[in-house]
């Protein structure tokens, strides 16, 4: 990689305990010539550890570790100044502690077999500060919630306040789109996107942009 690539290249630590998910990970990545891998950990205390060392745009976070686990890590790191973007990683047997990794702090969540073209572009999303979704993750974690039809109801009458044009902005939450996508969208400027957003989140009682995406998909706004 060149100097200059390596200025603007996104810095990632990977966090997992199985060295063949972390050598897998560091190949997909490091193809990408704005991608750089700067650190791994195999638990959460050096998870920790690197995120103070070696300052990353983005970790990708295993939740199920030995010692201190992914969620534990992911509440201390995303209390830092200047924290990195954090997602977290999953398995199909993982999935009901995505909710908990989200109100921990993580921006995101995806799958460990995400395919290669996608992984590099969902860092790259989440490296630009946006909500980090993948589409078979989701539907996962919505259809692994325990008494789906009840979760369903609720979902839809916490949207009962919001309005059409928001109700509009919570699909496009609920697709992972950046707020320069939903302005393309929805015919409006950036800022006026942030602000709705912002609204939204607080009358939906959603502490950021996943969560919102979620109750999307629960309420059945999406695919």
């Amino acid at each position: 990689m060149s100097a200059d690539s390596a200025r603007t290249a996104i810095r990632v630590v990977l966090v997992d305990d199985e060295p063949m998910v972390l050598a897998h990970l560091r190949t997909v990545l490091s193809s990408a010539g704005d991608i750089e891998v700067v650190g791994v950990a195999q638990d959460g205390a050096e998870a920790i550890e690197a995120a103070v060392r070696f300052r990353p745009d983005v970790m990708l976070m295993d939740l199920r570790m030995p010692e201190v686990d992914g969620l534990t890590a992911i509440e201390k790191i995303a209390a830092m100044p200047a924290a990195p973007a954090l997602v977290a990683l999953t398995t199909f047997d993982t999935d009901a502690h995505v909710m908990k990794a989200l109100s921990a702090g993580a921006s995101g969540f995806l799958l460990k077999t995400t395919p290669p073209e996608d992984l590099i572009g969902l860092v790259r999303v989440a490296a630009e500060g946006h909500t980090v979704m993948s589409r078979e993750a989701t539907r996962r974690v919505v259809a692994a919630s325990a008494g789906r039809h009840q979760r369903v109801q609720q979902a839809r009458t916490r949207l009962d306040e919001l309005t059409e044009r928001e109700i509009d902005l919570l699909v496009c939450l609920g697709e992972g789109m950046s707020n320069a996508a939903i302005a393309a969208r929805l015919h409006l400027s950036e800022a006026t996107v942030k602000s709705y957003v912002s609204r939204m989140l607080t009358k939906l009682g959603c502490a950021n942009r996943t969560q919102a995406g979620l109750l999307a998909h629960e309420a059945g706004l999406t695919g």
